[in-house]
């Protein structure tokens, strides 16, 4: 992967920069501050961006808001000291695919890049394989109860305000045999995408703009009783999982996105 170290300590940068080269990937720019960094992005078109969090001027999740990770195709991974769930919750919301902590540890560092590596790689494989919304076969007309509870087996739709996360999880659960019957970039359309398809599972944000995915929750649910709801969210705390649980759902994915985790509540979800 192409990276960039973005990081006000140069012997920081230095020790990143060895990790990143020792696992195969190329460190193609450097910076102290973001002083010309967005430009630099939109313009070179980096894999990664490793962004520190402290920084004069600009902090880091300033240059994250500004740095439109979608149209640039950019990973950002926050680089911090802290270990505090809502700072890093709140990144993770607004599009941080991963965390790198101070002072540096090898294995930590390799398996964030390991990770990214991962998801990119499954994202390109979802895109590359756009599939059409299609509509619920029609249920045998025995009763209107009927019509109301089934749903399309092994069958998901996905709502979330971020395109890189609708596509990566309709990558894993696509090659997990999970067939996504649509995505939705809001609450509202969310709900409009589950009245037509019915289907099994609904990957859920909690974070968006408009109605939210707690206040979309009872409308899904009623809906489609049947549907199994799986919230998305960069804060567990406990004020959400509890309006989650008791709204319904069945659990919940936490931003950053990890295949592996996603993989194995699915797994457990649909006795796999």
């Amino acid at each position: 992967m192409k990276i960039v170290i973005v990081d006000d300590n140069e012997s920081m940068r230095k020790v990143l920069r060895a990790l990143c080269e020792g696992e195969g990937h190329e460190v193609i720019a450097e910076f102290g501050d973001g002083v010309g960094l967005l430009n630099y992005v939109a313009e070179q078109r980096p894999d990664v961006v490793c962004l520190d969090f402290e920084l004069p001027g600009l902090n880091g999740l300033e240059l994250l808001v500004q740095m439109d990770v979608a149209v640039n195709q950019v990973d950002v991974v926050m680089i911090t000291a802290s270990d505090d769930p809502e700072l890093k919750g709140h990144a993770a919301d607004l599009g941080a695919k991963g965390f790198i902590h101070k002072p540096f540890e090898q294995a930590q560092v390799i398996d964030e890049l390991k990770e990214i590596a991962q998801t990119r790689a499954i994202a390109a494989r979802a895109e590359a394989t756009p599939e059409a919304v299609e509509p619920t076969p029609p249920p045998p007309a025995e009763s209107m109860l009927q019509v109301v509870t089934v749903v399309v087996p092994r069958s998901a739709v996905i709502v979330d305000d971020s395109g890189s996360i609708r596509l990566l999880l309709k990558g894993i659960l696509s090659e997990l045999g999970i067939k996504v019957l649509g995505v939705a970039s809001n609450g509202r359309d969310g709900i409009e995408m589950v009245k037509k398809t019915r289907p099994a599972l609904v990957c859920l944000d909690i974070d968006m703009p408009g109605m939210t995915g707690l206040e979309a929750l009872p409308e899904i649910r009623a809906a489609s009783p049947q549907t199994k709801v799986v919230m998305i969210t960069g804060n567990a705390g406990r004020s959400i999982v509890e309006a989650s649980v008791a709204g319904g759902a069945k659990g919940y994915f936490l931003k950053p996105i990890r295949p592996g985790k996603v993989e194995e509540f699915m797994r457990k979800l649909f006795q796999m």
